[in-house]
């Protein structure tokens, strides 16, 4: 299993940043961070965007057993939102939650200020909507602090180009990054890739990926209420606006195609695909509701996903290796357990079973703050924002093919121009918003075959 840094070498060269050049640039001469010895020092923590899926990161966080851990800030864009996750990681964490007032921010910098409240070489999580990642992660080697942020993190080529050069420099800097992909850490599709590694289902020439259910999360969305500001508005109902967070392709799917990546040892070189919007009502989303998507790997070999969120419809949430010699289970039923398996040749009986991997599993969610927490602690080399920003580019690569069309490659998208939003960090509560509504109440939608070079105007 990969944990190290840049554990997945790319072929691809990327376009510089200007802007994160200088970056780059003001941050060269940051010290390296101190190292928690082991058995010493409690690691703390600072909590930016308290969702539930910060919230569930926080939990994990201190669940930790191989070291003592604290949280001692918090920060959010919404009062409620914070207070509802203190007051639930305080009833389950009374003992390592020490989060008094003066260390609850609210706005969009309160990032500095949580931040600000650790020692170099504390972590710091990132759950916020992605667009603002980069943002983040920026502060977070400028004070030395570790990271530990949510997928995906990334949602257009530009942003992945600053990520990959601040990737980069969080390893001279020797922090610790982990990144939310926790599949990659799952003990299950551990021993299903070193199996496949070793031929144990002959070549690779297909994999299949499914996630189709009725909508989830804010991914559908009604026309936005008097009652709360534009960008207020969309920073809630993140799922629906691309800027925010890729849309339910980039933030659903991305365990799906990345565990598909893994098997395969390989990222696509490219993406055709097609998609829509049905039975959509009145809803002002910019989301499609089906996507279907054929990557192509550079040895021709394929991998297809089908996604989609229509009530009423076959549910499925898998996905599949197929080999020359069998077919193997990457994922089953959601993304824990996996229930991985092996069976000879390409009939899913019981009779061709040839191996499964024992049930309970350790849950990945928990090892991957284990991973990040012994390599913090140990000095040990961790850094995973290299990968997971080409698993965020691929993402993207297949909604940008459904949303304009066309045939996008890795190339294309990860040089492409368009950024969602370029004027991130410079969002203030109650001021404008990278996108706006219509007349109507409704924000600008992907036009396939109409838009070819950008996925929205």
């Amino acid at each position: 299993m990969s944990d190290a840094t840049n554990s997945t070498p790319s072929r691809r060269t990327f376009l510089k940043s200007t802007g994160t050049v200088a970056a780059a640039t003001a941050l060269a001469g940051v010290m390296v961070p101190k190292v928690h010895a082991q058995g010493s020092d409690t690691v703390q923590v600072a909590l930016v965007g308290c969702g539930g899926r910060g919230t569930g990161a926080a939990a994990d966080a201190l669940g930790v057993k191989s070291a003592p851990i604290k949280l001692v800030a918090m920060a959010d864009v919404f009062e409620n939102r914070l207070k509802q996750s203190y007051d639930s990681l305080k009833r389950q964490n009374k003992d390592t939650v020490d989060v008094p007032d003066d260390r609850k921010f609210i706005g969009f910098d309160g990032y500095k200020h949580a931040i600000d409240a650790l020692k170099p070489g504390d972590i710091a999580i990132f759950a916020t909507p992605v667009a603002f990642r980069w943002v983040h992660f920026q502060y977070a080697i400028e004070k030395g602090v570790n990271v530990f942020m949510e997928k995906p993190i990334t949602v257009d080529g530009p942003s992945t180009r600053k990520m990959l050069e601040l990737g980069e420099l969080s390893v001279k800097k020797n922090l610790k990054v982990g990144v939310g992909l926790m599949c990659r850490h799952c003990k299950a599709r551990g021993e299903l890739f070193d199996r496949i590694q070793g031929g144990e289902l002959g070549d690779i020439i297909a994999l299949r990926c499914y996630r189709m259910h009725p909508p989830v999360g804010t991914a559908f969305s009604d026309k936005k209420p008097d009652n709360i500001g534009e960008l207020e508005y969309q920073i809630q109902r993140f799922h629906s606006f691309l800027w925010a967070s890729g849309g339910l392709y980039s933030d659903f799917y991305i365990h799906n195609i990345d565990e598909c990546c893994w098997m395969k040892n390989a990222w696509p070189v490219k993406a055709q695909a097609s998609g829509g919007r049905n039975y959509r009502g009145d809803k002002i989303d910019q989301n499609f509701d089906s996507y279907s998507v054929e990557y192509t790997f550079a040895d021709g070999s394929k991998m297809f996903l089908s996604g989609r969120t229509i009530p009423g419809c076959h549910e499925e949430f898998a996905s599949y290796a197929h080999g020359s010699k069998g077919i193997g289970v990457i994922s089953q039923a959601s993304h824990s357990p996996a229930r991985c398996k092996i069976y000879n040749g390409q009939n899913m009986t019981k009779e061709n079973l040839l191996w499964s991997f024992p049930q309970p599993e350790p849950n990945p969610y928990k090892l991957e703050w284990e991973h990040l927490v012994d390599a913090v602690r140990n000095d040990k080399p961790y850094n995973e924002v290299k990968r997971g920003a080409e698993a965020s580019l691929v993402t993207s690569m297949g909604r940008m093919a459904a949303h304009t069309g066309q045939i996008v490659t890795y190339d294309e998208i990860l040089n492409s121009t368009h950024e969602f939003a370029p004027n991130v960090d410079k969002l203030v509560l109650g001021g404008e918003a990278p996108i706006k509504a219509d007349k109507d109440g409704k924000y600008p939608i992907p036009m396939p075959g109409i838009l070819k070079d950008r996925e929205y105007a």
